[in-house]
């Protein structure tokens, strides 16, 4: 591994707090399969799909054991749905956002100058991937500390809230309980090819922007914005 790549990684292992013995496995967790494809030579550098096979199934484990011991009440079913909410592809990528993995990602020059460091399904496969990594090197006990360092706050809110189906109308009823407000939405970014463009949205309170979104159709970009919005006035109630 080069110098400049492990200086790289020991500084992503400080913004999220993990120490690694072994950063060749990190380096592979950020390695997508667009760089190992566009590689010259025999000797390919390994890709990220098969850790992220592993981290996916760690992430799972993880949340699971999580919500099962503190939200006693909460049966089979809710347990499932919630935990599919908390696992999906929009929220992992907002974690991913969260800790800036896309800086560190490798990929093909294809993939990065589509939009690929900021793709949704990219960034949240990654993520996985490097739980995957960090579990490897480290074990699942330390694995769960970084992961619930990331996500318990998410978990709480919506095991305590449960999930809504639309979160454009609850922002809505949310600040129009002390009269009316100027909410309004708009699409500030596209990216990827015709049959799979990945939507932004932002939602506008009085003309200021006060959540940020993304999804596969215009629609769902503004409800992840809505839903954005929602908990961040949560959390700065806390």
């Amino acid at each position: 591994m080069q110098k400049k790549r492990m200086q790289q990684l020991q500084n992503f292992c400080k913004i999220i707090g993990i120490e690694m013995d072994n950063l060749s496995l990190l380096d592979m967790a950020l390695t997508h399969t667009s760089y190992s494809n566009e590689v010259k030579g025999r000797v390919k550098p390994q890709h990220n799909e098969r850790i992220e096979f592993l981290g996916d199934s760690v992430l799972s484990v993880i949340v699971s054991t999580y919500m099962y011991k503190n939200f006693p009440k909460l049966d089979e079913g809710k347990l499932t749905k919630l935990r599919a909410y908390l696992v999906c592809e929009t929220s992992l990528y907002k974690f991913a956002k969260k800790i800036c993995l896309g800086d560190y990602l490798l990929l093909g020059n294809g993939e990065e100058q589509s939009g690929g460091r900021d793709r949704p399904s990219l960034l949240a496969d990654a993520f996985e991937s490097v739980l995957g990594a960090y579990y490897l090197d480290q074990g699942l006990e330390r694995a769960q500390i970084y992961l619930l360092g990331v996500m318990q706050e998410e978990i709480d809110y919506i095991c305590a809230q449960g999930v809504y189906s639309d979160f454009k109308t609850n922002l809505q009823e949310y600040l129009q309980r002390d009269g009316d407000v100027d909410i309004s939405y708009r699409i500030v970014n596209s990216s990827g090819p015709e049959h799979n463009k990945i939507f932004t949205a932002e939602v506008m309170l009085h003309g200021k922007s006060i959540g940020k979104g993304s999804g596969r159709s215009k629609k769902d970009a503004e409800q992840h914005a809505a839903q954005d919005a929602l908990q961040s006035m949560h959390m700065s109630l806390h």
